[in-house]
């Protein structure tokens, strides 16, 4: 079978790096990728646009598509191939609006009774501004549109949140903003393929948003997960399934949306019940990184599945392990990161991953090609081995003015969860 992966960041390495232990691929693709996949698949230039990568994939007989981030799917790649008769992964465009557009997404929600934090949404600047005067507790302000997982101001004061509004509403791509209750709890990432109906959920995750420790600095894409995080009890879990998956799910279906792919569910566990903080829908980034190196199953078996409508036969093989990742940033990320840093890796092995993403290669130097540069994996059979691995790759890597954030999975591990 012929491959392609669509995508050029560390999820995609590790999707490609996946998909290259199926002995069922003959040929694999990624498009436009980095140097990092360049070990595993062969790299296709190409503009990113659904009608440019269709036909990529036309000429290079590809068999199935599988799309890493998310504006393609918002802009309806997989409508596209689907019309050529290309299998792909991932949802149609009107599903992928669970995503795109923040305020359907809440709507959609409150349609379906799923739990979630109060909110209200706007087009209009004034609007937003005037609701602002009528709450006592600053909101958490949320881009409506795709914003790379960067478009969300948890503001600690009125005035934070009255910049972030003003700030959506000077960029015409933002699509307006969602003014939200902010919610108290412990963040959890759960992702699931599904192929509308069944759901077949893969490791837990847990993944850091914030730039620095603590939980502090700006808002990122992302500096680092954990997998699997044990952080929902028995009950939890029978909360979430009954209340959010399987009305998510029902929601899905009774609005015929098209939807064969992962659906990622971001979770917040309050005091007051689990509820659901927003979907994205496809593969997670920085959470794919240490899942994706835990499953034991082939990914082309479980898309395979996905698209026969034979997820609720197949189980999935999971490896005894704990995945612990670190991602480096750029200097000056998220704001203005800096390129062109030369980069030095560390040697990996079966128990260390070094997944690339904003990485170019230049007379032969890996360079860094700003934002989050690389990740860092490591798999060992507990979270304090994974943890002390994966910082020790990371203090060997050699990336002058990286930034990293040095508590991840430190609380869980404390905690004892």
């Amino acid at each position: 079978m012929n491959v392609l992966v669509i995508g050029s960041g560390a999820r995609e390495h590790a999707l490609v790096w996946k998909l290259a232990r199926s002995p069922r691929v003959s040929r694999l693709f990624a498009s436009p990728g980095n140097p990092g996949m360049s070990e595993y698949a062969e790299l296709l230039a190409s503009a990113q646009d659904p009608a440019s990568l269709t036909a990529l994939a036309l000429r290079h007989a590809i068999d199935l598509v599988v799309i890493g981030p998310e504006q393609p799917l918002v802009d309806g790649l997989v409508d596209s191939l689907t019309a050529a008769g290309i299998r792909a992964f991932g949802p149609h465009r009107a599903a992928a609006a669970l995503e795109g557009s923040k305020r359907f997404a809440k709507q959609f929600m409150l349609r379906h009774g799923i739990p979630t934090a109060r909110a209200e949404a706007f087009t209009d600047e004034a609007a937003a501004l005037d609701f602002l005067q009528t709450v006592a507790d600053p909101p958490v302000v949320k881009r409506s549109g795709l914003a790379a997982g960067k478009g969300v101001t948890v503001a600690d004061s009125l005035s934070e949140a009255e910049e972030a509004v003003r700030a959506a509403f000077r960029d015409p791509s933002s699509g307006g903003v969602v003014l939200e209750e902010r919610l108290q709890g412990r963040e959890l990432s759960l992702l699931g393929v599904t192929d509308g109906t069944a759901w077949l959920p893969l490791k837990l995750a847990q993944d850091y948003k914030y730039l620095s420790d603590g939980d502090t600095g700006p808002m990122t894409g992302g500096m680092g997960a954990v997998a699997p995080a044990e952080l929902l009890d028995d009950e939890q879990l029978r909360e979430v399934n009954a209340e959010i998956v399987s009305r998510t799910l029902a929601g899905i279906r009774a609005e015929g949306l098209a939807f064969t792919g992962v659906l990622f569910i971001g979770l917040m566990v309050t005091p007051t019940g689990v509820k659901v903080l927003e979907y994205n829908v496809r593969l997670g980034d920085p959470e794919t990184q240490v899942v994706l190196p835990l499953l034991e199953t082939d990914l082309l078996d479980v898309i395979d599945a996905a698209h026969d409508g034979t997820l609720s036969r197949l189980q999935l093989s999971w490896k005894p392990l704990v995945a612990a990742g670190v991602v480096l940033a750029a200097p000056g990320y998220p704001g203005s990161p800096q390129r062109g840093v030369p980069l030095q890796l560390p040697a990996g092995d079966d128990g260390l991953l070094v997944f690339q993403a904003g990485t170019e290669l230049s007379g032969g130097q890996l360079l860094s090609r700003g934002g989050r540069v690389l990740s860092v994996v490591a798999l060992a059979p507990d979270l304090e081995a994974a943890r002390d691995r994966a910082y020790e790759a990371v203090r060997q890597t050699g990336f002058a003015g990286a930034q990293w954030r040095s508590d991840i999975g430190l609380q869980q591990l404390l905690s004892g969860a």
